[in-house]
């Protein structure tokens, strides 16, 4: 017996397979991005880019640190409020949550706001209390509050959103024990925390490939002067030689000079992985065809390693970066918590957390624990997208 719906298949076009995870409305690129006569005369780059595009939590991993740097670069934009300003009426103050949907004897409308809320103090145990006023404080967005300077360059008032009256005072993620905002700290703190590890990697970018591409590349005494260096290095204790470091820095620095310091003193730490990394490819390809080619054409050796041999290392190398930024952040955060990185004045995420280290705060404010989640989604951000530049690194074989 003839199957009418064998018949059908057989005569119905071949249509290529798309990848399982592929959401319905991204099937016509990926088709686009498998098309055979696309993929024969693409370059690396945009196979390394079609393959990542379907990372689809690289590709969300990617559009938080996106956010996390746009708020690092406009964090006098986005907080609402000075966060050195103390205020002794708000102390502990509780967050405040925006409601939407106003409702008022006039109708119901659609307008931002938070409830006002008073300070009272138990007279039998003194403790310090906030209840809602039954008054409403209103917001708006590119309202006008504390004046700052914008990149430090000019002075400016307007922020994302403020309050509409500039007297009435909110605090999204309450405030500290000098009535301090935090959201406006946490919003500067991302400034720094998320510049430290950009820095940090840079320097151990320039060692990692420095040292590794001269112990790869040259072989012998170089090789094992430099190997034994990273064996020295990897054979430290990470944490009390950051310790040990960092509790040699005279207090009295400066926040710029603490700020310098902490990062190399994580980035002297941080590049063996990627010199070792960068010694075994270059161990592996120095006596490739096109290498060989390229020093009997009489190339300098200069030419060689940056011309030659590293352009092949690109995507290895990024990955590794995105991989390594995390460790950076966590490392600042880390000697910042424990009182030897940045002090105060200084912001970070780690001088923050320094505020929740006692029983006080994880009874009475646990919102001060709020910027350990911005680590926590920092972290997992960029090993999410280290993950997805690993797996497209090498497009050719997947």
């Amino acid at each position: 017996m003839n199957n009418p719906k064998s018949a059908d298949a057989l005569d119905a076009p071949h249509e290529p397979q798309l990848p399982a995870d592929a959401h319905q409305h991204d099937a016509p690129a990926l088709e686009r991005d498998l098309d055979p006569d696309r993929v024969a005369i693409a370059s690396q780059w945009q196979l390394t880019w079609w393959s990542f595009r379907r990372h689809k939590l690289a590709m969300f991993g990617l559009w938080v640190i996106g956010l996390l740097y746009l708020i690092a670069i406009f964090a006098g934009f986005v907080a609402p409020d000075d966060p050195t300003k103390q205020n002794r009426r708000a102390v502990f103050h509780p967050p405040q949550m925006i409601h939407f949907i106003d409702k008022t004897e006039e109708g119901t409308r659609i307008r931002p706001y938070v409830w006002e809320m008073d300070r009272q103090r138990d007279p039998d145990t003194l403790a310090i209390s906030y209840v809602p006023s039954g008054e409403k404080i209103y917001l708006k967005l590119f309202g006008r509050g504390e004046e700052y300077k914008f990149w430090g360059i000019w002075t400016t008032n307007v922020h994302l959103f403020a309050t509409v009256n500039p007297r009435d005072k909110f605090f999204l993620f309450g405030a500290d024990r000098l009535g301090r905002d935090m959201f406006s700290r946490a919003m500067y703190g991302t400034r720094i925390s998320m510049s430290i590890g950009l820095v940090g990697v840079v320097i151990s970018l320039f060692l990692g490939i420095t040292l590794g591409g001269l112990s790869g590349y040259y072989g012998g005494r170089v090789d094992a002067v430099i190997q034994r260096l990273i064996e020295f290095v990897l054979s430290l204790p990470t944490i009390p030689i950051w310790l040990a470091l960092a509790a040699a820095l005279p207090p009295s620095w400066p926040i710029y000079q603490q700020y310098f310091v902490i990062t190399l003193i994580v980035s002297l730490v941080g590049w063996t992985e990627l010199g070792r990394v960068v010694r075994g490819r270059f161990l592996a390809m120095k006596n490739d065809d096109f290498v060989i080619a390229a020093r009997l054409d009489g190339a300098s050796e200069g030419r060689i390693i940056f011309r030659h041999m590293l352009p092949s290392l690109t995507s290895h190398i990024i990955a590794s970066l995105t991989l390594a930024v995390p460790l950076m952040i966590l490392a600042e955060t880390s000697l910042s918590f424990l009182g030897l990185g940045l002090q105060p004045p200084a912001i970070s995420w780690g001088v923050l957390l320094k505020e929740a280290q006692n029983i006080l705060s994880i009874s009475q404010a646990p919102w001060l624990f709020i910027p350990g989640g911005f680590v926590v989604v920092a972290v997992l951000a960029f090993n999410f997208l280290g993950d997805g530049m690993r797996d497209a690194a090498d497009p050719y074989e997947q």
